[in-house]
This record gives C-alpha cells, structure tokens and sequence, in this order.
C-alpha cells in the first residue's frame, strides 16, 4: 500500500516537473513572439496613439552619439540608419542620431518641463501629448549634421543648410526611410517642417513610392485626404510673406487635430485688424502671455459626415476666424478662433 502510494506520488511529482517546464517554454515562447510581427507602416500622431502592445514588441539598440548622449532606435531602423550614413560620407555629408525612441514617460517629462518653464500655450505648439509622439516607436529619428568636425545640432542652425538635407533627402527611400514633415503638408501632420526627423518605413520601394508622390505617412495610408489648401497672404506693409506664413502653419498645425475636416483655403484678413483694442483683446484672453502684435486669418474648410464636436455634419465653413498674437520672442500663437 505505501509502496503503490509512494509510485504514484513520484509519478504526479515527475508530471508536475514536465507541466512547469512546459509553462517556461511556453513562456519563452510568448516572449519570442513578442520581438515579432511590429507594424513598420505605423500611424502615430497626433489622432493615433501609440498601440498598447508596442512596448513590448519593439526591440531596440543603443548608441552614443558624438556628443555623448545616449540614442535608442529600433534594431532594424538603426541597421538602415548606418547603411544610410555610410553611403552620405561618400559625398562628404556627415550626420548624426541626435533623438530616436522615446518612452511615453520621458515624453510626459518633457511635456511638464515646458508646461512650467514656458507655458500651456508654447508647450501644445512645440510639443507632442505623451502616447501621441512618433518618436515612442523607435522608427523616427531625429539628425543632425556634422560640418567642418563641428556638431550642428540647433535647429535654427541647422535650417541655414538647405542643400545639405537635399542630399540627405535624396538617398533616404534607398535605405526604407521618408521625410515625416514636408513643407506644405502641415494641415495633414499637425508639425511644421523638419528637414531632419526621417520616418522608417522598412521598404525602399514603399519609402520610393510615398516619397516619388510627395504624400505624407498619412495620405499614403489613407488615413486623411490630400488637400491642397488654397493660401492668399494678401497685401500687406505690416509683416512680410514668411512672417505671415509662420502664422499660418500655426493654423495648419492646430487644423491636423480636427479629425476628418478637410481644410480649403486660407486668408490674411488684412492689416487693419492690428489695432490697439484688438491687442487689449487678445491679452485679456491669454493665459499666460503678452503680446504686442496680431494676426487675423480667415479659413474656409469641410466637415465629415459624421461630423467633428460641435460643427455641423457635411457642412462647409466659410472664413471661420482664427486670431493670433506675436510675443516679445517673434513666436505666433493661437489666442482665439471662431465666429466672433
């Protein structure tokens, strides 16, 4: 009896040793397949968070750059990157990975830095919501140039070498990387141009193809509708062409939010609304700024059928106003929009 007992406790014992060696393969097998299966065509912005499994499935590498920061970049994206950088030193290009992944807890670090230092306003302007920044995949990558052994990593800096970053644009699809943010294209977006944060798409000939129609990430998905705004900077002796037009991607910008609303047109509404009232006016509906100058623009634009907030459904708004102010840094922003 206790010899049966004692066989049959020894044959559970050994089965229970089998089924937990069977749940750690199990779960090394999970956690293998967790490395797999990213979406290299990922829409992150400002409507599209990022998905809630990405963290664990992305597999990424670290590096130093010349500056002596630490660079995170999704492995197969940084493969390219090299290959990419390799190729530009033939030509005597020379760049560097200034940012590449960012966690969603970083981005809310940032996001509170420029909250207190520089405001709400500024920080909605410059800034991307945490969970809502393309650099959380690992598949953006920020630039930036090495000139004469010297690193130019400011962006005010940077932008004085157009005929750089057309080198570098030219070689990017070869390598299965786009341009994110094109010039024009801010509507769409929700960022401004950025010569240098390049967007890995995996293949060169999707990268070709997206680049050859000049389509942004989101028009190439189908995400959003291509529109060509029409643009009027009219007649003015107050602010010259690019001034008025730094105030008008500040539109674009904000319009990109506006889920499924196609914008038509946009208009400086003349010199006359830069008075002393509307000025008064614009400051008393400021948070935290002042501001000595202002910028009327009248926009006309579409919304979807099924509607966005409190527009109406399939409707086209005409001149619908948006009102901005210039601070003591020569920086727009958006105070007020609407009927008014």
């Amino acid at each position: 009896m206790k010899k049966g007992l004692s066989a049959l406790l020894a044959l559970v014992l050994i089965m229970g040793l089998l089924a937990g060696c069977g749940s750690k393969e199990e779960e090394t097998v999970k956690k293998e397949e967790s490395k797999e299966g990213i979406d290299y065509m990922v829409l992150v912005n400002k409507l599209n968070p990022l998905p809630d499994d990405w963290e664990d499935k992305v597999e990424t590498v670290h590096m130093t750059n010349t500056v002596g920061d630490d660079v995170e970049v999704e492995k197969k994206a940084y493969d390219a990157y090299l290959k990419l950088k390799e190729d530009l030193e033939k030509e005597d290009v020379h760049v560097d990975l200034d940012s590449a992944r960012r966690t969603v807890e970083a981005q809310q670090e940032i996001w509170d830095d420029f909250t207190e230092q520089y405001g709400e306003a500024y920080t909605k302007k410059t800034v991307a919501q945490p969970g809502y920044s393309e650099h959380h995949t690992g598949l953006a990558l920020d630039l930036y140039l090495i000139i004469d052994g010297k690193d130019v990593v400011e962006n005010e800096d940077m932008i004085q070498y157009p005929e750089i970053w057309e080198k570098i644009h030219a070689k990017l699809a070869d390598y299965g990387f786009i341009l994110r943010y094109l010039k024009g294209k801010e509507h769409i977006t929700g960022y401004g141009y950025e010569p240098w944060h390049i967007r890995y798409v995996d293949d060169p000939a999707v990268a070709k193809e997206i680049t050859d129609k000049g389509d942004t990430l989101e028009v190439y998905l189908g995400a959003v509708k291509d529109t060509d705004p029409e643009i009027d900077y009219g007649k003015s002796e107050l602010y010259t062409e690019e001034e008025l037009d730094e105030a008008m991607v500040q539109v674009k910008c904000q319009f990109a939010s506006w889920e499924g609303c196609e914008l038509q047109a946009l208009r400086y509404a003349g010199d006359e609304f830069n008075t002393e009232e509307n000025i008064k006016w614009l400051n008393e509906s400021a948070e935290d700024k002042t501001y000595s100058k202002v910028i009327k623009i009248t926009s006309d634009f579409h919304t979807p059928k099924s509607g966005y907030g409190s527009f109406e459904k399939d409707y086209d708004y005409l001149d619908y106003e948006w009102w901005l102010g210039c601070d003591e840094e020569g920086s727009w922003d958006i105070v007020q929009m609407g009927y008014n």
